[in-house]
Order: structure tokens, then C-alpha cells, then sequence
């Protein structure tokens, strides 16, 4: 039943190790629902119980938050292979965190969590595996609040732009990239104003210290950069 989407999911981290009988096996046992979602569509909101944590099997789908004032902030964008969910689902608040939207149309695939916190039914061998690679992302995840919050706690929209920006640098190991979130995601993923985003963008490229075309982005000045985030 789940065979359509085992080469996508052998590439997600949370069955990274586990071979494609192995997965097929396990997928029997956690039996996860699969439902598929159109352009925009709600996939969960904010505050509402949780269904599952979702595995992105195609398409993108956007995380959100709205503020007390009705700002949305975009907290990122996840394509094939990424889950979401797993920080609520293993908490004692069994609620969505973030509101989540189909960025594209898309197929996800919710996992009971307690099937896989649990014992396996079938004593499944690669079960363990599963578990492990869970604790993984829950960590990694950890890491990534921390650099958001970095990015955010930055004084200026050019400290905020500088700091993300040099984050795709250490990430990426190159100076010239690709950002993966579109203008307005981006924005409000650093928590300001389009407008204002693409204003500064433009001076610093006029500057030198960037240059950009789209979503092509290169450093030009890194020292000026980690100068900007203090």
C-alpha cells in the first residue's frame, strides 16, 4: 500500500538506516494515514488537537504562526522527506504548535506517535532505528529555534538580513546560493515587513556588500556582514 512512497521516505531522516523491506514492514505496522492537500489548503491550525506527525511524501508545505496582532510569521517551508509535529507530539500538550498550509499540492502521511514511542507489534528489528533517528531531529530542531531566534533578536532589519544570510553561508560552505523561501516567505520569516525587506536588500547590494537576482543570492562582504549582527 505504501510502496509508492518508499524511495521518498527512505531519503527522510526519520527512517534514514532502515532498508526499503524493513520500511515496508514498518509502515505496515504504524499504519499512517494518507491524505492530499491542494495549493493553500489548511492542513492543521494553530492550537487544534494533533493528528499525527506529518511526513511531507510530495510537495511543500509552509509552517505559520499569527501574532497577537494578525502578523503571520512564516517559520519555514518544508518539501519531500520532512516531518512536522514531532516536538507536539511527544509533549504533554497534544496540540498543533503551528498552523500549517499546502504550499503546493501535496500528499502527506500522519504517523501515530504512540506506535512509535511504543513497543512494535510485529518486533519489527529496525524499530529502534526509527526511535533513535527520532531523538535526532527533535535535537536538530532544538538547534534550528536557536538560530531563528539569533535571527530575530538581531536589532535591525540589515542586522536580521545579515544574520540569515551568513547562516546559509555556514550551512552551505559557499558564498553564492539559492534561498529556498520566496520574498514575502522570508520576510515573514524574519519577522519584518516585505517592503522593508526588499528596501535594505536593495541598499546593501548597491553597497557591494550583496548581490542578488531572484532567489540567486551572493556575499560579497562577509566581514561587513558579521559587523551588521552586532
Amino acid at each position: 500500500m505504501y510502496r509508492e512512497w518508499i524511495d521518498v521516505l527512505q531519503t527522510a531522516p526519520l527512517f534514514r538506516g532502515i532498508d526499503k523491506e524493513e520500511l515496508n514492514t514498518m509502515l505496515g505496522c504504524l499504519k499512517p494515514r494518507v491524505k492530499r492537500y491542494k495549493y493553500r489548503e489548511i492542513v492543521a491550525l494553530c492550537g487544534t488537537p494533533l493528528s499525527g506527525i506529518g511526513i511531507v511524501a510530495s510537495g511543500k508545505v509552509a509552517l505559520t504562526r499569527e501574532t497577537y496582532s494578525g502578523n503571520r510569521i512564516m517559520l519555514g517551508i518544508l518539501g519531500s522527506g520532512s516531518i512536522f509535529g514531532e516536538t507536539a507530539a511527544f509533549s504533554n500538550d497534544r496540540t498543533w504548535p503551528v498552523t500549517v498550509i499546502a504550499n503546493e499540492d501535496c500528499q502527506l502521511l500522519f504517523l501515530p506517535p504512540d506506535k512509535i514511542r511504543g513497543n512494535c507489534s510485529n518486533i519489527c528489528p529496525a524499530h529502534s532505528i526509527l526511535i533513535l533517528n527520532m531523538l535526532n531531529i527533535l535535537s536538530n530542531k532544538a538547534l534550528m529555534l536557536n538560530k531563528k531566534i539569533e535571527h530575530l533578536s538581531a536589532k535591525s532589519v540589515r542586522g536580521k538580513i545579515s544574520s540569515y544570510l551568513l547562516e546559509e553561508n555556514r550551512q552551505t560552505s559557499k558564498t553564492a546560493f539559492m534561498v529556498q523561501m520566496k520574498r514575502h516567505e522570508l520576510a515573514d520569516y524574519l519577522g519584518i515587513p516585505r517592503p522593508s525587506l526588499s528596501r535594505e536588500m536593495a541598499v546593501m547590494k548597491k553597497e557591494g556588500i550583496i548581490d542578488y537576482d531572484g532567489s540567486w543570492v551572493k556575499i560579497n562582504d562577509i566581514l561587513t556582514l558579521e559587523r551588521l549582527i552586532e
